[in-house]
């Protein structure tokens, strides 16, 4: 009987192993479950950069998706699966989990590690990719907002993180910012409500792992032997991330400048702490006001929304003195997310949909005044939403997630309005969008 071709890998089919999934996929069963993690074969693998993680990681190609695959113990890939599947019930952002792999031997009959598939998350970038040849705060100032949010979430999910990090986090970006998304979730554990606390041991766990990581990377830099890891991975060692219009406006002035401002580790690892906070509290503070002051009770709600959160309960309660007592009991992120959704269906990150509505409310002030909302967000996926996609190539849309691509389109349309002071149209502006800032980027939706 001859073998199989030379490059691809036994099918292990002989060896028993067990698959635990809520996702029945049989290509799983054909993944070289009888091979170490760390020697698994390349044809099988898909190579994506990995980032600091105290088990073996490999990435692999499963049909038509790509899973990350963690060598562990059988009880913690168990748990874990089992804790990412409660996060995602609970609506809380981290990565999908898949299946758990046990009784897995070599053809020697030696043990093997269990193993814990979950999905890759399109689009999604590891911290280290974010800073250029020179880390800049601005960049860590967006990150740790970003990871404060997170927390703040999974804090009112009920979550105890356990060991929060940069490193534990997948970023992807979010109109001029980021969203965090949880990944590791190993050390974790639900309650129906965490303490004070339990929240504090969090709060200082992110202080102290943030300034560890930026401290290691700046490490990292200033040792000659490395040239650190680029802002954008498309550029060499050297150059400058930057913001310059193509050839039908390069006459003009360089905009805007991204020179990197230095990185304070500790700075930046404190405001992680007054981010969060500041958020728990306009989140869940009790706010007492005299009865006169109702309109308090309105101001609060905008503020919720502004921050991306709607009120889905709250106590109102007056005493005997006339004062009237507001707490949030429970608060849902993603207001502005689910608003455009409602009246377009596109899928967006909260600030992409913060953005994607001022563009609606004026497209539609502007050629369509006192029509309702989901009437001019139709006509504005018509009008604006598909031209820009359409004038995208197909091969340069896995560089950026289309919501932040028409995030990218209306700033570059605005940018250039105001250089050449004059409107301009956005066909005119996702053509030189595309020609000097898409094609020369990264494909982030392989990026890890």
């Amino acid at each position: 009987m001859s073998g199989p071709p030379p490059g691809r890998y036994l099918k292990p089919s002989a060896r028993r192993v067990k698959i635990q999934t809520g996702f029945p996929q049989p290509e799983l069963l054909d993944l070289p479950w009888s091979t170490p993690l760390a020697q698994w074969p390349e044809d099988v693998l898909v190579a994506y950069p990995r980032g600091i993680s105290r088990h073996v990681v490999r990435f692999a190609q499963v049909g038509d998706r790509v899973l990350a695959a963690k060598e562990t113990t059988a009880r913690n890939a168990a748990r874990e699966y089992e804790l990412l599947r409660r996060l995602r019930q609970l609506g809380t952002p981290c990565v999908v989990p898949v299946a758990v792999v046990t009784d897995r031997h070599s053809r020697d009959g030696e043990d093997l590690p269990a193993v814990l598939l979950t999905e890759h998350l399109n689009f999604s970038l590891p911290y280290r990719v974010l800073f250029s040849e020179h880390p800049d705060a601005h960049i860590a100032d967006k990150l740790v907002d970003a990871l404060a949010l997170l927390l703040v979430q999974l804090h009112l999910a009920g979550f105890y993180w356990g060991d929060v990090s940069l490193s534990n986090t997948l970023f992807l970006r979010d109109a001029g910012r980021f969203a965090a998304c949880l990944v590791d979730a190993e050390t974790g554990e639900i309650h129906p409500q965490l303490t004070k606390g339990q929240r504090s041991y969090d709060l200082e766990l992110a202080r102290t792992n943030v300034a560890g990581e930026l401290m290691d990377l700046l490490a990292g830099f200033d040792d000659d032997s490395h040239d650190g890891p680029p802002l954008d991975p498309s550029m060499t060692t050297g150059e400058r991330a930057h913001y310059e219009p193509a050839a039908v406006t390069t006459a003009l002035p360089q905009i805007v400048s991204l020179d990197p401002v230095p990185v304070d580790p500790f700075a930046t690892s404190e405001r992680i702490v007054e981010t969060y906070e500041k958020l728990w509290a306009e989140l869940t503070g009790v706010e007492r006001f005299p009865h006169e002051q109702k309109w308090r009770v309105a101001a609060r709600i905008e503020r919720l929304n502004e921050l991306g959160f709607d009120v889905e309960e709250a106590s109102l309660d007056t005493d005997d003195d006339g004062y009237i007592q507001l707490i949030p009991r429970v608060v849902e992120p993603g207001h502005h997310s689910r608003q455009l959704h409602n009246i377009t269906g596109l899928n967006a990150r909260e600030n992409q949909a913060r953005r994607i509505l001022t563009d609606i409310h004026q497209f539609g002030r502007a050629l369509y005044p006192g029509l309702p909302d989901d009437l001019t967000g139709a006509l504005w996926m018509q009008e604006v939403y598909a031209k820009i996609m359409t004038a995208v190539p197909a091969d340069l849309r896995a560089k950026r997630e289309p919501a932040e691509i028409v995030h990218e389109v209306l700033e570059h349309r605005w940018f250039l309005s105001e250089r050449l002071e004059q409107d301009i149209p956005t066909e005119q502006a996702v053509e030189d969008y595309v020609e000097s800032q898409l094609r020369v980027r990264p494909d982030e939706q392989m990026m890890l």
